[in-house]
């Protein structure tokens, strides 16, 4: 059964920070793309959120990677997914707080 999935704000900026950057730089289709990746990577994450590695033993933070510009970093409850970030792999990875 799929767990409830809760997005932080900082995830859901970070959605909207990627799709506004694909909208300006690229075109509609690639944003259409990238929508379709995430809902896969969230569905499989909701129905199967083990299958990832966990990448914070002590945080209990997991990773999937969408695209190789792109990773999730989410955390498992009992009932339900924190989607933690949606992070841009091309940053400076000290800018990724949990």
């Amino acid at each position: 059964m799929a767990k409830k999935i809760i997005w932080s704000p900082a995830a859901e900026a970070d959605l909207v920070s990627v799709l506004t950057y694909l909208n300006e730089k690229w075109s509609v289709s690639v944003t259409a793309r990238f929508i379709n990746k995430v809902e896969s990577g969230v569905d499989l994450i909701a129905n199967e959120p083990s299958v990832f590695p966990i990448i914070n033993k002590k945080l209990n933070v997991r990773k999937c990677v969408l695209t190789k510009q792109n990773t999730i970093y989410y955390r498992e409850n009992k009932d339900s997914i924190d989607i933690i970030r949606l992070f841009d792999n091309r940053q400076n990875p000290e800018k990724l707080k949990f």
